[in-house]
Protein backbone atom coordinates (compact mmCIF):
# COMPACT_ATOMS: atom_id res chain seq x y z
CA UNK A 1 0.00 0.00 0.00
CA UNK A 2 1.08 3.68 -0.26
CA UNK A 3 0.15 6.60 0.67
CA UNK A 4 -0.39 10.24 -0.85
CA UNK A 5 -0.24 12.71 1.54
CA UNK A 6 -1.05 16.95 1.34
CA UNK A 7 -2.50 19.42 3.54
CA UNK A 8 -4.59 20.80 0.43
CA UNK A 9 -5.73 17.20 -1.62
CA UNK A 10 -9.20 18.29 -3.73
CA UNK A 11 -11.77 15.11 -2.74
CA UNK A 12 -15.32 14.88 -3.69
CA UNK A 13 -15.97 16.60 -0.32
CA UNK A 14 -13.82 19.69 -0.82
CA UNK A 15 -10.26 20.56 -0.41
CA UNK A 16 -8.79 19.18 3.10
CA UNK A 17 -5.85 17.78 4.70
CA UNK A 18 -5.67 14.08 3.94
CA UNK A 19 -3.85 10.48 2.64
CA UNK A 20 -5.01 8.94 -0.27
CA UNK A 21 -4.64 5.30 0.55
CA UNK A 22 -3.71 2.99 -3.15
CA UNK A 23 -3.72 -0.63 -3.67
CA UNK A 24 -1.61 -1.06 -6.96
CA UNK A 25 -3.08 0.77 -9.90
CA UNK A 26 -6.30 1.73 -7.48
CA UNK A 27 -7.19 4.22 -4.70
CA UNK A 28 -8.54 1.58 -1.59
CA UNK A 29 -9.45 5.13 0.63
CA UNK A 30 -9.49 8.65 1.60
CA UNK A 31 -7.56 8.88 5.33
CA UNK A 32 -7.52 11.65 7.67
CA UNK A 33 -3.68 13.32 7.31
CA UNK A 34 -2.57 11.26 9.89
CA UNK A 35 -4.01 8.18 9.45
CA UNK A 36 -1.77 6.33 7.59
CA UNK A 37 -0.77 2.53 8.11
CA UNK A 38 2.67 1.83 9.30
CA UNK A 39 3.03 -0.65 6.47
CA UNK A 40 2.38 1.96 3.93
CA UNK A 41 4.94 3.61 1.80
CA UNK A 42 4.54 7.08 2.74
CA UNK A 43 4.61 9.97 -0.27
CA UNK A 44 4.79 13.45 1.73
CA UNK A 45 3.33 16.42 -0.17
CA UNK A 46 3.18 19.20 2.31
CA UNK A 47 1.06 22.06 1.04
CA UNK A 48 1.48 21.29 -2.60
CA UNK A 49 -1.95 20.91 -3.58
CA UNK A 50 -3.13 16.91 -4.65
CA UNK A 51 -5.54 17.29 -7.55
CA UNK A 52 -7.21 14.14 -9.65
CA UNK A 53 -5.49 13.73 -12.51
CA UNK A 54 -7.23 16.45 -15.39
CA UNK A 55 -9.05 14.39 -17.98
CA UNK A 56 -9.15 16.41 -21.81
CA UNK A 57 -11.82 15.26 -23.83
CA UNK A 58 -10.77 17.34 -26.69
CA UNK A 59 -6.91 16.47 -28.37
CA UNK A 60 -6.64 15.86 -31.86
CA UNK A 61 -3.42 13.90 -31.54
CA UNK A 62 -3.32 13.00 -35.92
CA UNK A 63 -1.69 9.61 -35.55
CA UNK A 64 -1.97 7.51 -37.54
CA UNK A 65 -1.75 9.40 -41.20
CA UNK A 66 -0.40 12.32 -39.69
CA UNK A 67 2.15 11.73 -37.07
CA UNK A 68 4.51 14.95 -38.51
CA UNK A 69 1.46 16.90 -37.05
CA UNK A 70 1.56 15.42 -33.31
CA UNK A 71 1.74 11.92 -32.05
CA UNK A 72 0.92 9.48 -29.53
CA UNK A 73 4.29 9.97 -28.13
CA UNK A 74 4.99 13.86 -28.11
CA UNK A 75 0.67 14.73 -27.43
CA UNK A 76 0.98 12.50 -23.96
CA UNK A 77 4.27 13.50 -22.95
CA UNK A 78 2.23 17.32 -23.05
CA UNK A 79 -0.46 15.51 -21.21
CA UNK A 80 1.94 14.08 -18.43
CA UNK A 81 3.49 17.57 -18.40
CA UNK A 82 0.58 19.51 -17.20
CA UNK A 83 -1.09 17.16 -15.00
CA UNK A 84 -3.34 15.30 -17.85
CA UNK A 85 -3.62 11.51 -16.71
CA UNK A 86 -6.32 10.76 -19.57
CA UNK A 87 -6.57 12.04 -23.30
CA UNK A 88 -10.02 11.07 -25.62
CA UNK A 89 -9.00 11.67 -29.40
CA UNK A 90 -11.11 13.27 -32.01
CA UNK A 91 -11.70 10.94 -35.14
CA UNK A 92 -11.05 13.44 -38.01
CA UNK A 93 -7.08 14.71 -38.14
CA UNK A 94 -5.33 11.08 -38.51
CA UNK A 95 -5.87 8.64 -41.57
CA UNK A 96 -7.90 7.01 -41.72
CA UNK A 97 -10.58 9.05 -39.80
CA UNK A 98 -12.07 6.79 -37.32
CA UNK A 99 -15.47 6.34 -38.97
CA UNK A 100 -15.43 2.85 -39.02
CA UNK A 101 -13.98 -0.42 -36.26
CA UNK A 102 -11.19 -0.68 -38.39
CA UNK A 103 -10.07 2.84 -38.35
CA UNK A 104 -10.12 2.16 -34.95
CA UNK A 105 -7.94 -0.80 -34.62
CA UNK A 106 -5.10 1.14 -36.61
CA UNK A 107 -5.33 3.79 -34.49
CA UNK A 108 -4.56 1.22 -31.27
CA UNK A 109 -1.66 -0.86 -33.10
CA UNK A 110 -0.60 3.29 -33.95
CA UNK A 111 -0.52 3.83 -29.69
CA UNK A 112 0.64 0.69 -29.01
CA UNK A 113 3.46 1.03 -26.40
CA UNK A 114 3.92 5.11 -27.49
CA UNK A 115 1.21 6.43 -24.83
CA UNK A 116 2.56 8.09 -21.59
CA UNK A 117 -1.18 8.83 -20.08
CA UNK A 118 -4.27 6.95 -20.63
CA UNK A 119 -6.26 7.27 -23.82
CA UNK A 120 -9.85 7.26 -25.26
CA UNK A 121 -11.06 7.81 -28.90
CA UNK A 122 -13.63 9.46 -29.81
CA UNK A 123 -15.80 7.70 -33.12
CA UNK A 124 -16.79 9.84 -35.76
CA UNK A 125 -19.81 10.56 -37.75
CA UNK A 126 -20.36 11.70 -41.21
CA UNK A 127 -22.27 10.84 -44.24
CA UNK A 128 -23.06 7.83 -45.08
CA UNK A 129 -21.38 5.82 -41.60
CA UNK A 130 -24.83 5.45 -39.78
CA UNK A 131 -24.54 1.47 -39.77
CA UNK A 132 -20.85 1.53 -38.42
CA UNK A 133 -22.20 3.26 -35.23
CA UNK A 134 -23.17 0.53 -33.05
CA UNK A 135 -20.03 -1.73 -34.38
CA UNK A 136 -18.02 1.39 -33.17
CA UNK A 137 -20.34 1.45 -29.64
CA UNK A 138 -19.49 -2.38 -29.33
CA UNK A 139 -15.36 -2.05 -30.15
CA UNK A 140 -15.61 0.63 -27.11
CA UNK A 141 -15.73 3.92 -28.14
CA UNK A 142 -17.21 6.73 -25.30
CA UNK A 143 -19.35 8.44 -27.61
CA UNK A 144 -18.85 10.06 -31.23
CA UNK A 145 -18.31 13.65 -32.84
CA UNK A 146 -19.86 15.49 -35.68
CA UNK A 147 -19.10 18.55 -37.52
CA UNK A 148 -22.18 20.90 -39.17
CA UNK A 149 -19.99 22.74 -41.51
CA UNK A 150 -16.48 21.60 -43.33
CA UNK A 151 -14.56 20.14 -41.39
CA UNK A 152 -10.89 20.87 -43.47
CA UNK A 153 -10.47 17.41 -43.53
CA UNK A 154 -11.74 16.26 -46.44
CA UNK A 155 -11.95 12.66 -45.53
CA UNK A 156 -14.36 13.94 -42.16
CA UNK A 157 -17.44 15.06 -44.48
CA UNK A 158 -20.00 17.69 -42.05
CA UNK A 159 -23.41 16.78 -42.24
CA UNK A 160 -26.89 18.51 -42.08
CA UNK A 161 -30.21 17.68 -40.55
CA UNK A 162 -30.80 14.47 -42.18
CA UNK A 163 -27.49 12.87 -41.37
CA UNK A 164 -27.74 13.89 -37.92
CA UNK A 165 -31.54 12.41 -37.25
CA UNK A 166 -30.02 9.03 -38.84
CA UNK A 167 -26.66 9.32 -35.98
CA UNK A 168 -29.67 10.13 -33.30
CA UNK A 169 -31.55 7.16 -34.65
CA UNK A 170 -28.78 4.74 -33.48
CA UNK A 171 -27.33 6.37 -30.39
CA UNK A 172 -30.85 6.64 -28.62
CA UNK A 173 -30.18 4.83 -25.57
CA UNK A 174 -26.76 4.05 -25.66
CA UNK A 175 -25.92 6.74 -23.45
CA UNK A 176 -22.98 7.59 -25.95
CA UNK A 177 -23.27 11.39 -26.85
CA UNK A 178 -23.12 13.26 -29.54
CA UNK A 179 -20.19 16.14 -29.60
CA UNK A 180 -21.01 18.42 -32.09
CA UNK A 181 -18.54 21.10 -33.75
CA UNK A 182 -21.53 24.04 -33.71
CA UNK A 183 -21.02 26.33 -36.86
CA UNK A 184 -23.64 26.31 -39.73
CA UNK A 185 -22.02 26.68 -43.29
CA UNK A 186 -24.95 29.01 -44.31
CA UNK A 187 -24.11 33.06 -42.08
CA UNK A 188 -20.41 31.73 -42.33
CA UNK A 189 -20.30 31.32 -46.92
CA UNK A 190 -22.79 34.35 -46.61
CA UNK A 191 -20.42 36.92 -44.31
CA UNK A 192 -16.79 35.07 -46.25
CA UNK A 193 -18.66 35.90 -49.89
CA UNK A 194 -19.09 39.27 -48.57
CA UNK A 195 -15.71 39.65 -47.51
CA UNK A 196 -14.67 38.46 -51.24
CA UNK A 197 -16.45 40.60 -53.39
CA UNK A 198 -15.68 43.53 -51.21
CA UNK A 199 -11.89 42.95 -51.74
CA UNK A 200 -11.52 42.24 -47.85
CA UNK A 201 -7.86 42.13 -46.62
CA UNK A 202 -7.24 38.66 -45.43
CA UNK A 203 -3.91 40.03 -43.10
CA UNK A 204 -6.34 41.64 -40.94
CA UNK A 205 -7.41 39.43 -38.07
CA UNK A 206 -11.12 41.16 -38.50
CA UNK A 207 -11.74 40.13 -41.38
CA UNK A 208 -11.07 36.63 -40.46
CA UNK A 209 -13.49 37.68 -37.23
CA UNK A 210 -15.94 38.47 -39.39
CA UNK A 211 -16.09 35.47 -41.94
CA UNK A 212 -17.27 33.30 -39.05
CA UNK A 213 -19.96 35.63 -37.62
CA UNK A 214 -21.76 34.60 -33.77
CA UNK A 215 -24.34 34.41 -35.59
CA UNK A 216 -22.95 30.41 -37.16
CA UNK A 217 -22.88 28.99 -33.83
CA UNK A 218 -26.14 29.98 -32.90
CA UNK A 219 -28.28 28.74 -35.98
CA UNK A 220 -26.00 25.07 -35.28
CA UNK A 221 -26.53 25.18 -31.50
CA UNK A 222 -30.09 25.53 -31.78
CA UNK A 223 -30.62 23.15 -34.46
CA UNK A 224 -28.69 21.02 -31.94
CA UNK A 225 -30.78 21.86 -28.87
CA UNK A 226 -33.94 20.64 -30.78
CA UNK A 227 -32.51 17.36 -32.03
CA UNK A 228 -31.38 16.60 -28.79
CA UNK A 229 -34.63 17.46 -27.46
CA UNK A 230 -36.75 15.59 -29.99
CA UNK A 231 -34.16 12.35 -29.63
CA UNK A 232 -33.98 12.63 -25.66
CA UNK A 233 -30.25 11.81 -26.34
CA UNK A 234 -27.28 13.67 -25.38
CA UNK A 235 -25.76 16.21 -27.04
CA UNK A 236 -22.63 17.98 -26.47
CA UNK A 237 -21.56 21.28 -28.07
CA UNK A 238 -17.76 21.64 -28.20
CA UNK A 239 -15.30 24.54 -27.84
CA UNK A 240 -17.91 27.27 -27.93
CA UNK A 241 -16.79 30.84 -28.76
CA UNK A 242 -19.79 33.01 -28.70
CA UNK A 243 -21.78 34.28 -25.63
CA UNK A 244 -24.94 35.26 -28.00
CA UNK A 245 -25.92 31.20 -27.68
CA UNK A 246 -25.99 31.09 -24.29
CA UNK A 247 -29.41 32.59 -23.65
CA UNK A 248 -30.26 29.14 -25.83
CA UNK A 249 -28.81 27.27 -23.88
CA UNK A 250 -30.13 28.50 -20.66
CA UNK A 251 -33.21 28.08 -22.09
CA UNK A 252 -32.91 24.78 -22.89
CA UNK A 253 -31.67 23.52 -19.33
CA UNK A 254 -34.41 25.14 -18.02
CA UNK A 255 -36.36 22.83 -20.49
CA UNK A 256 -33.87 19.77 -18.97
CA UNK A 257 -32.59 19.12 -22.41
CA UNK A 258 -29.71 16.40 -22.44
CA UNK A 259 -27.48 19.34 -23.69
CA UNK A 260 -23.67 20.40 -22.22
CA UNK A 261 -21.13 22.12 -23.96
CA UNK A 262 -17.63 23.08 -23.20
CA UNK A 263 -15.62 26.43 -24.11
CA UNK A 264 -11.71 26.33 -24.09
CA UNK A 265 -8.53 28.46 -22.82
CA UNK A 266 -8.13 29.92 -25.58
CA UNK A 267 -11.52 31.73 -25.42
CA UNK A 268 -11.28 32.47 -21.81
CA UNK A 269 -7.51 33.91 -21.90
CA UNK A 270 -7.12 35.47 -25.43
CA UNK A 271 -9.29 38.88 -26.78
CA UNK A 272 -10.33 39.68 -30.36
CA UNK A 273 -9.02 43.20 -29.59
CA UNK A 274 -5.57 42.34 -28.58
CA UNK A 275 -4.88 39.75 -31.54
CA UNK A 276 -2.10 41.19 -34.25
CA UNK A 277 -3.13 41.50 -37.16
CA UNK A 278 -0.85 38.40 -39.57
CA UNK A 279 -0.74 36.61 -36.50
CA UNK A 280 -1.83 33.12 -37.64
CA UNK A 281 -0.92 31.05 -34.48
CA UNK A 282 -3.81 32.02 -33.19
CA UNK A 283 -5.85 30.82 -35.60
CA UNK A 284 -9.14 28.44 -34.31
CA UNK A 285 -12.72 27.59 -35.56
CA UNK A 286 -14.41 29.48 -34.27
CA UNK A 287 -12.49 32.34 -33.82
CA UNK A 288 -11.91 34.01 -30.99
CA UNK A 289 -14.15 36.68 -30.17
CA UNK A 290 -14.21 40.29 -28.20
CA UNK A 291 -13.02 40.74 -24.65
CA UNK A 292 -16.67 41.31 -23.63
CA UNK A 293 -17.35 38.16 -24.98
CA UNK A 294 -15.09 36.44 -23.22
CA UNK A 295 -16.34 37.89 -19.53
CA UNK A 296 -19.66 36.17 -20.80
CA UNK A 297 -18.23 33.50 -21.17
CA UNK A 298 -16.41 33.18 -17.61
CA UNK A 299 -19.67 34.22 -16.11
CA UNK A 300 -21.48 31.16 -18.19
CA UNK A 301 -18.77 29.01 -16.36
CA UNK A 302 -18.84 30.25 -12.98
CA UNK A 303 -22.97 29.54 -13.25
CA UNK A 304 -22.70 26.16 -14.56
CA UNK A 305 -24.45 26.91 -17.93
CA UNK A 306 -20.71 26.18 -19.60
CA UNK A 307 -19.81 22.53 -18.32
CA UNK A 308 -15.77 22.37 -18.35
CA UNK A 309 -13.42 23.27 -20.09
CA UNK A 310 -11.16 21.09 -22.55
CA UNK A 311 -7.96 22.50 -24.70
CA UNK A 312 -9.11 21.35 -28.48
CA UNK A 313 -5.07 21.17 -28.95
CA UNK A 314 -5.23 20.93 -32.51
CA UNK A 315 -1.60 21.42 -33.95
CA UNK A 316 -0.39 21.22 -37.06
CA UNK A 317 3.02 21.55 -39.06
CA UNK A 318 4.59 24.91 -38.59
CA UNK A 319 4.23 25.60 -42.36
CA UNK A 320 0.68 24.92 -42.24
CA UNK A 321 0.00 28.25 -40.14
CA UNK A 322 1.66 30.38 -43.25
CA UNK A 323 3.15 32.02 -41.04
CA UNK A 324 5.53 34.10 -43.35
CA UNK A 325 2.68 35.48 -45.03
CA UNK A 326 0.06 35.88 -42.52
CA UNK A 327 -3.02 35.54 -44.67
CA UNK A 328 -5.70 34.05 -42.12
CA UNK A 329 -7.87 32.92 -45.23
CA UNK A 330 -4.66 30.13 -45.80
CA UNK A 331 -3.27 29.38 -42.42
CA UNK A 332 -4.30 25.75 -40.81
CA UNK A 333 -7.30 26.59 -37.88
CA UNK A 334 -6.07 25.67 -34.44
CA UNK A 335 -4.36 26.57 -31.40
CA UNK A 336 -1.78 24.02 -29.87
CA UNK A 337 -1.49 24.18 -25.82
CA UNK A 338 -1.80 20.57 -24.56
CA UNK A 339 -0.63 20.70 -20.92
CA UNK A 340 -1.27 24.21 -20.47
CA UNK A 341 -4.53 24.73 -19.34
CA UNK A 342 -4.44 24.04 -15.43
CA UNK A 343 -1.88 27.28 -15.31
CA UNK A 344 -3.90 29.17 -18.06
CA UNK A 345 -7.31 28.68 -15.99
CA UNK A 346 -5.75 29.08 -12.77
CA UNK A 347 -4.27 32.39 -13.62
CA UNK A 348 -7.30 33.90 -15.12
CA UNK A 349 -9.35 32.61 -12.04
CA UNK A 350 -6.81 34.69 -9.61
CA UNK A 351 -6.92 37.90 -11.85
CA UNK A 352 -10.81 37.43 -11.66
CA UNK A 353 -10.70 36.80 -7.90
CA UNK A 354 -11.78 33.29 -7.80
CA UNK A 355 -8.53 31.23 -5.95
CA UNK A 356 -8.43 29.96 -2.59
CA UNK A 357 -9.81 26.65 -1.72
CA UNK A 358 -13.30 27.42 -3.57
CA UNK A 359 -11.05 27.75 -6.77
CA UNK A 360 -9.48 24.82 -6.32
CA UNK A 361 -12.29 22.74 -6.45
CA UNK A 362 -14.14 24.37 -9.56
CA UNK A 363 -10.85 23.92 -10.69
CA UNK A 364 -11.37 20.13 -10.67
CA UNK A 365 -14.77 20.64 -11.82
CA UNK A 366 -14.18 21.89 -15.38
CA UNK A 367 -10.56 19.74 -15.82
CA UNK A 368 -10.99 16.61 -14.30
CA UNK A 369 -14.77 15.79 -12.85
CA UNK A 370 -16.98 17.01 -15.60
CA UNK A 371 -15.11 16.36 -18.57
CA UNK A 372 -15.25 12.57 -17.03
CA UNK A 373 -18.43 12.47 -17.22
CA UNK A 374 -18.80 13.82 -20.60
CA UNK A 375 -16.86 10.15 -21.72
CA UNK A 376 -18.38 8.07 -19.06
CA UNK A 377 -15.25 7.56 -16.89
CA UNK A 378 -17.18 8.60 -13.54
CA UNK A 379 -15.90 6.09 -10.58
CA UNK A 380 -12.70 5.28 -12.81
CA UNK A 381 -11.38 8.72 -13.93
CA UNK A 382 -11.38 12.66 -12.45
CA UNK A 383 -11.91 12.22 -8.86
CA UNK A 384 -9.89 11.43 -5.63
CA UNK A 385 -12.58 8.58 -4.32
CA UNK A 386 -12.26 5.08 -3.29
CA UNK A 387 -12.38 2.68 -6.35
CA UNK A 388 -11.01 5.68 -8.74
CA UNK A 389 -7.58 4.95 -10.67
CA UNK A 390 -4.58 6.08 -8.44
CA UNK A 391 -4.01 10.01 -11.03
CA UNK A 392 -2.58 12.29 -9.42
CA UNK A 393 -1.09 16.18 -10.34
CA UNK A 394 1.04 17.50 -7.49
CA UNK A 395 0.89 21.47 -8.31
CA UNK A 396 1.92 24.51 -6.85
CA UNK A 397 -0.79 27.16 -6.98
CA UNK A 398 2.05 29.70 -6.08
CA UNK A 399 4.19 29.47 -8.64
CA UNK A 400 5.30 32.13 -11.25
CA UNK A 401 7.08 31.33 -14.29
CA UNK A 402 6.83 32.62 -18.34
CA UNK A 403 6.01 30.07 -21.34
CA UNK A 404 8.93 29.49 -23.20
CA UNK A 405 9.66 26.57 -26.33
CA UNK A 406 10.96 24.44 -23.48
CA UNK A 407 8.15 24.05 -21.94
CA UNK A 408 6.04 22.66 -24.66
CA UNK A 409 6.54 19.22 -25.13
CA UNK A 410 4.02 18.78 -28.08
CA UNK A 411 5.47 18.00 -31.62
CA UNK A 412 5.69 21.86 -32.76
CA UNK A 413 6.72 24.11 -30.43
CA UNK A 414 4.55 26.93 -31.88
CA UNK A 415 1.67 28.42 -29.36
CA UNK A 416 0.52 31.70 -29.18
CA UNK A 417 0.99 31.23 -25.10
CA UNK A 418 4.93 31.49 -25.86
CA UNK A 419 5.35 34.50 -23.49
CA UNK A 420 2.54 34.22 -21.90
CA UNK A 421 3.31 34.71 -17.72
CA UNK A 422 1.36 32.17 -15.80
CA UNK A 423 0.65 31.11 -12.11
CA UNK A 424 0.50 27.74 -10.93
CA UNK A 425 2.52 24.97 -12.24
CA UNK A 426 2.17 20.84 -12.26
CA UNK A 427 5.28 19.73 -10.08
CA UNK A 428 4.48 15.67 -10.17
CA UNK A 429 2.20 13.60 -12.44
CA UNK A 430 1.27 9.91 -11.38
CA UNK A 431 -0.79 7.22 -13.38
CA UNK A 432 -2.41 4.41 -11.95
CA UNK A 433 0.03 4.63 -8.81
CA UNK A 434 3.26 5.49 -10.49
CA UNK A 435 4.94 8.49 -11.20
CA UNK A 436 5.03 9.89 -14.94
CA UNK A 437 6.40 13.32 -14.82
CA UNK A 438 8.39 14.87 -11.77
CA UNK A 439 9.76 18.86 -11.82
CA UNK A 440 10.03 19.15 -15.69
CA UNK A 441 11.49 15.75 -16.43
CA UNK A 442 9.81 12.40 -17.45
CA UNK A 443 9.78 9.40 -15.28
CA UNK A 444 9.92 5.52 -16.10
CA UNK A 445 8.19 4.53 -19.73
CA UNK A 446 5.10 5.18 -21.84
CA UNK A 447 2.50 2.78 -19.61
CA UNK A 448 -0.96 4.38 -21.40
CA UNK A 449 -3.81 2.04 -21.99
CA UNK A 450 -7.08 3.12 -24.31
CA UNK A 451 -9.67 3.21 -21.50
CA UNK A 452 -12.59 1.23 -23.43
CA UNK A 453 -16.30 2.42 -22.70
CA UNK A 454 -18.22 -0.85 -21.80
Amino acid sequence: MRAFRSTRAVTTSGVRPAAILTDGEMIAAIAEWGQVPESATLYEFGNMVLLPGLVDTHVHINEPGRTEWEGFATASLAAAAGGVTTLVDMPLNCMPETISVAALEAKRAAAHEQAWVDWAAWGGVVRGNADHLHPLIDAGVPGFKCFLIHSGIDGFSWVAEPDLRAALKHLRGSGRPLLAHAEAPGPVETATGEIDRTGGDWRRYATYLASRPDESEVEAIALLIRLAEEFQTPVHVVHLASAQALPLLAEARRRNVPITVETCPHYLWFAAEKIPDGATPYKCAPPIRSAENRERLWEALQSGLIDFVATDHSPCIPALKNRDKGMWNDAWGGIASLGLALPILWTAMQQRGMGGDEGLSRVVEWLSAKPARLAGMTGEKGALEPGAHADFAVFDPESEWTVGEADLLFRHRLSPYLGAGLRGRVLETWLRGERIFSNGTIQGSARGREWVRQ
